[in-house]
């Protein structure tokens, strides 16, 4: 829920054994595939039906909002000049 909340986007799953590994093996497959012109989106295709698991809270874009301006302001400050932001 809590990532629904801050993205402002619902959140699906898949029933699949080590789904946390899923993408990057999607991703492996297009690199293996790509030399033949196939789209990582042809690739997934091949993924099980996701199903939704959770949608934003009601409001909650009005309090995250705000943060994640904060968030974006202050990872740039220590990308670009992480020295400083010590």
């Amino acid at each position: 829920q809590v990532l629904s909340d801050v993205f402002n986007a619902p959140v699906f799953t898949i029933d699949t054994a080590n789904s946390a590994c899923l993408g990057s093996a999607y991703r492996a497959i297009h690199g293996l595939v790509a030399e033949r012109n196939v789209s990582l989106v042809d690739v997934v295709k091949l993924a099980p039906e996701p199903r939704l698991a959770v949608t934003p809270t009601p409001g909650a874009e009005e309090l995250y909002r705000p943060l994640l301006k904060r968030y974006a302001e202050l990872e740039q400050k220590v990308i670009y000049n992480p020295a400083s932001s010590c």
